[in-house]
């Protein structure tokens, strides 16, 4: 059985490898084949706030949008990357925005 991810920074990635997930710390250039690595290993993957900040839009849009396995932003340690307003996603991703 596979264990979910987290991808992100270092000290948030601390707290995650001890709740037992596999935890990722990619340099940036590496982030999204990282993510897509582990889109392809885990049952479910997090992705710090910052760490989905620098990744493209659309990206993370595709991503975000991905049925299987579920990907998920969450905040960060550090709260310096601001969270997107979930309601507005999920708009946005419904195809309802006003």
């Amino acid at each position: 059985m596979s264990l979910p991810a987290y991808i992100g920074d270092e000290v948030s990635a601390t707290g995650f490898r001890l709740a037992g997930l596999q935890v990722f710390t990619p340099s940036p250039g590496e982030l999204l084949s990282t993510i897509r690595r582990a889109c392809d290993q885990a049952p479910l993957v997090l992705i710090g706030a910052a760490s989905a900040q620098s990744l493209d839009p659309e990206d993370l849009d595709e991503l975000l949008a991905g049925v299987s396995p579920p990907v998920a932003v969450v905040p960060d340690v550090h709260g310096n990357a601001p969270m997107q307003d979930l309601s507005l996603r999920l708009k946005k991703q419904l195809g309802v925005l006003e």
